[in-house]
């Protein structure tokens, strides 16, 4: 059972990591629809300014309070994000409120502070409101997927990434489910290692796939850095428990390191390929975001 204490700062913290993610999802799946389609542009549309309200919220609610580890991690936002969330509106035409980055990037980390019932109480309603935001978000992507597997929609996305976003949804659910019982989120060691080791092979295997087909050194790299997390999510269950997450933590170092780089190139137009800059900041955040997680293991 966790105390109020505890509560509150996870709450914030989980609610800060992954309304961002959410929202940028939301925020590709609108630049990628096609204008044949504006019933599910609109409901895009609605579905991210909700998360962006929710985001301003914990935004709030979070300054002072947030631990130093997470606020050092550059899981919530990095140097790059806001030059990327620019960037990509400016040349998708598809909006993004950049006044949250902005108040994001002057967050002050825990200080003392007072985790009164009423403060525990405002947590728990903002948990709430993104679990019913979140269940609406999860519908609508599985009627887009089911849409986009029977050709009835195109979309300028993989299939594979439109079920990744959706899996990442379901488990932010989760997520809050547990918090509003006070449980414990950490998970069994696998289960926990195996769901971020595959997210991260999947990354992997998305930039490859959107890189131009001229990038040879850097999509042989992708395609390394995917085996290497592919392998790790075989073996859990059968190696050292020590040693899968140390193997964890070294690939997970390494493709938080790649990501750095290729968010660095993409911002400065020298990489060829089809990545947003965003989503290039996008999955360097959940990579710092598992690198965290990881060390907070070992």
């Amino acid at each position: 059972m966790l105390s109020s204490e505890k509560f509150i700062k996870i709450s914030l913290e989980i609610n800060l990591f992954f309304q961002r993610i959410i929202k940028e999802h939301l925020f590709f799946i609108e630049a990628s629809l096609q204008p044949v389609q504006p019933a599910l542009i609109s409901e895009v549309k609605e579905l991210k300014l909700n998360f962006e309200k929710l985001l301003e919220q914990t935004v709030f609610l979070a300054n002072g309070i947030i631990t130093k580890n997470a606020f050092e991690a550059n899981e919530f936002v990095t140097p790059y994000t806001l030059k990327a969330e620019e960037l990509n509106s400016k040349l998708t035409g598809t909006s993004i409120n950049t006044g949250i980055t902005k108040s994001e990037l002057g967050l002050i980390n825990a200080k003392d502070h007072d985790y009164d019932a009423r403060l525990e109480n405002k947590v728990w309603n903002l948990n709430n409101k993104s679990i019913n935001a979140l269940k609406e978000v999860i519908a609508y992507q599985k009627k887009l997927i089911d849409l986009v597997s029977k050709c009835k929609v195109f979309i300028t996305l993989y299939h594979e990434m439109l079920e990744h976003i959706n899996r990442e949804s379901e488990y932010y659910l989760k997520l809050l489910h547990s918090l509003q019982m006070k449980r414990d989120i950490r998970k069994p060691l696998c289960e926990g290692l195996n769901f971020w080791n595959n997210i991260m092979n999947e990354h992997a295997e998305f930039i490859n796939g959107m890189l131009d087909p001229t990038e040879k050194d850097l999509k042989k790299a992708t395609e390394t850095i995917a085996e290497e997390f592919e392998i790790l999510v075989k073996n859990c269950i059968i190696s050292a428990k020590k040693d899968i997450l140390q193997k964890s933590i070294t690939s997970t170092k390494n493709i938080k390191n790649f990501k750095k780089k290729a968010t660095e190139g993409l911002l400065a137009c020298e990489i060829k390929s089809i990545i947003p800059p965003l989503l290039a900041d996008h999955v360097f955040r959940e990579a710092n975001h598992y690198l965290r997680i990881l060390m907070a293991l070992d």
